[in-house]
């Protein structure tokens, strides 16, 4: 009997993979890529046309000598790595580590490990295709050609082992681009003014917002304008000048994307995209259910695609027929509209089989395999379920002029709202105005008048930056969770409460690449780097072309700041601090989480403090320094120096200059001085900015 070979990346994925195929077949793992470039340098050579220098990864010797002698008892040999650019590129390596004909027909791939697929795959194996491989190794040349060559500058800037990464030097350009937002933010203040109303045989009353005299829209700045307002209403009557009755539906979502996917875990279930990507990894790859041994449970994760198997859409409509009724089945599918370009190979991830319902299975998996599992399951039904229907009513009432408006709306069809509801559900008032009439006089209750202020833009958080980076086009679908990972591991960012904020360190690096190089930070060319790969995928262009009209002006932006710094001398910032071991003068010296204070006798002296850099104001609480400080992770505040006596802390940089109307402390925002007392609001120009 023939012998066959069957090669994947993962344990967990060459025993899902086993059960469905014969005696005849031998499944072994390669544990990711056998092969890369070399840690200790480069890796490419330039003089060579970039052409790449591959190594055998450190430790894979014994794991390809195994692998060797299993081809060589093999009839066949099917590499089944996954279908995407690095699974392409693995399937590669491993053919030239294992000396496969380039020729053979050994290439297999499936969106999803069931058993109708992986059978399938087989009879469909094809070459490796090259075009794929070399989008993989043009992604790879570049990111190595900004790092090596980048990193080392950075080193030498700051004084210690920092690096920078094409992808990762946008996202955390984009972060601090947000962060100079907030800080420079300035908010209005303004009032809203409700009208509330007693309904007969109502507890609740109907509550109405202003709109503006004469149906104008008007913006209420200030209380003396609501005053007004109310005043100039006075005892007048409300009456109900308009009601509209109406429909509207709200459309059933898309089936997950790679970044849908991150975006709704993170918000919903307050997985960070590493988590989210570790778990869906498991799903796919295989869970042992009882009864059922090895299974995957969902298609393959990385993919930017919306698009359903017929096979797939067929078993979800019969399943909502028989579990909701016929007329929860939609007739269209919502297809969405895009116009970048999608990776359609992949489908979106969804269930693999309708049979395994997440309720039935939830004893064999961890409670967050069970939560992101139910969280697809759920979205993939919906996707394929009728839209929710609202009857909608929107009143409109006036005041001597002065208007005002309010509307409800009642559900009259759940549709897709059955299955999946989001935590953040937008409020449905569930009043009942259908009793009301036009030409009808309301009993006013109350005018009640709040004071607002506009809020800046919200800080990222991994799921809004994760849909910043698609809508930017920087990245890819295997892309997001590395990225944020990596400027996380690298204090670059931190992260508290869901937010992402930006450390000391990060602003330097940022700081540096901005200045030196404009362009690896430039989001348009990161963007449209994504779109040469795209073509390179495509073969339409060569990928040693990306890389040759790439790295002349990176060699030149690098060589330059490479002499501007031989002609700065960087020398350690000497303190009034004493060391209290040998008698010296303290240094600032910069580590891993920023600035500190240390013994210039080290070694002989180690001894070392946290640095608090004084900004040359008072504390207004107690007299004492305000000083830079930082939170455990890494954020920077403005505290007291004789911190815990004192409690004083801001965010914002508080200036010398007093608030004129009430004696406050100022903080700096941009090129303007704010008071710190909100409900005083006085705003005026930084006069230091404006002499900088």
């Amino acid at each position: 009997m023939p012998r066959y070979l069957v090669v994947v990346e993962s344990p967990a994925k060459a025993k899902t993979i086993k059960k469905f195929l014969g005696s005849n077949y031998e499944v072994l793992a390669s544990n990711g890529h056998v092969r890369d470039l070399p840690k200790s340098q480069m890796g490419i050579d330039i003089e060579n046309d970039y052409e790449p220098k591959y190594i055998t990864i450190r430790g894979k010797g014994e794991l390809l000598a195994k692998l060797r002698k299993a081809v060589k008892k093999a009839d066949k040999v099917y590499l089944a790595t996954d279908p995407d650019r690095e699974g392409e590129a693995i399937s590669w390596h491993l053919a030239n580590s294992l000396k496969l004909d380039d020729d053979s027909q050994n290439r297999i791939v499936f969106n999803e490990i069931t058993k109708t697929a992986v059978k399938a795959s087989i009879k469909n194996a094809r070459k490796i295709d090259m075009d794929v491989v070399d989008a993989q190794q043009a992604r790879r040349a570049l990111d190595r050609l900004v790092g090596y060559t980048i990193s080392p500058l950075l080193w030498a800037k700051v004084k210690r082992g920092l690096s920078a990464g094409r992808v990762q030097s946008v996202a955390l350009r984009i972060i601090c681009d947000r962060e100079d937002e907030i800080n420079a933010f300035i908010p209005d203040e303004y009032w809203n003014l409700e009208a509330h109303f007693n309904l007969k045989g109502k507890k609740t009353p109907l509550i109405a917002k202003y709109i503006g005299k004469d149906k104008k829209r008007t913006v209420i700045g200030s209380e003396e304008e609501a005053l007004g307002i109310v005043n100039d209403i006075g005892t007048s009557k409300f009456l109900i000048k308009e009601i509209k009755k109406g429909e509207r539906t709200r459309k059933s979502p898309l089936p997950f994307t790679t970044s849908t996917l991150q975006q709704e875990a993170g918000k919903l279930l307050n997985f960070s995209t590493k988590k989210t990507m570790q778990l869906a990894q498991q799903l796919y790859e295989g869970i042992t259910i009882k009864g059922h041994g090895s299974v995957g449970l969902i298609t393959y994760l990385r993919t930017d695609s919306i698009r359903i198997s017929d096979e797939a859409d067929g078993a979800v409509k019969k399943f909502i027929e028989e579990t909701y009724g016929s007329e929860f089945v939609v007739t269209n599918s919502n297809t969405g509209g895009s116009g970048k370009k999608i990776q359609d190979a992949h489908e979106a991830i969804r269930p693999t089989n309708m049979e395994f319902d997440p309720a039935m299975i939830k004893e064999s998996l961890s409670r967050d395999q069970f939560r992101l599992y139910q969280l697809i399951w759920k979205r993939f039904v919906a996707s394929r379920m009728k839209p929710a229907r609202y009857e909608t009513i929107s009143i409109r009432i006036e005041a001597n002029g002065h208007w005002f408006s309010t509307s409800a709306s009642k559900l009259l069809f759940e549709g897709f709202l059955s299955v999946y509801k989001q935590d953040a559900e937008e409020d449905e008032s569930k009043a009942d105005y259908g009793s009301l009439a036009e030409g009808e006089y309301l009993d006013l209750k109350e005018l009640k008048k709040t004071q607002h202020f506009t809020q800046p833009p919200p800080h990222y958080t991994e799921a809004s930056l994760v849909k910043t980076l698609e809508e930017l086009g920087i990245g890819r679908p295997s892309t997001y969770s590395p990225t944020i990972s990596t400027i996380l591991a690298r204090r670059y960012v931190i992260k508290e409460n869901k937010n992402l904020y930006v450390t000391e360190l990060g602003e330097a690096v940022n700081s540096i690449m901005i200045r030196e190089f404009p362009s690896i930070v430039d989001v348009n060319f990161t963007a449209n780097l994504e779109s040469l790969l795209d073509c390179v995928e495509d073969g339409t262009v060569q990928w040693k072309t990306v890389i040759r009209n790439f790295y002349p002006d990176l060699e030149e932006a690098v060589n330059k700041a490479h002499e501007e710094l031989e002609k700065i001398e960087i020398a350690d910032e000497v303190t009034e601090e004493i060391c209290e071991l040998c008698g010296n003068n303290m240094i600032v010296k910069y580590g891993p989480h920023g600035k500190f204070l240390a013994c210039p006798g080290f070694p002989d002296c180690r001894n070392t403090k946290p640095y608090l850099e004084k900004i040359g104001v008072e504390c207004p609480s107690c007299g004492g320094d305000v000083v830079i400080r930082k939170t455990k992770k890494g954020r920077r505040y403005f505290g007291c120096s004789n911190h815990p006596d004192c409690t004083f802390m801001t965010w914002q940089k508080p200036s010398k200059e007093k608030c004129e109307k009430c004696a406050s402390v100022m903080l700096e925002k941009g090129n303007k001085l704010v008071c710190s007392d909100e409900n005083c609001g006085y705003v005026t120009l930084n006069k230091k900015k404006e002499m900088d």
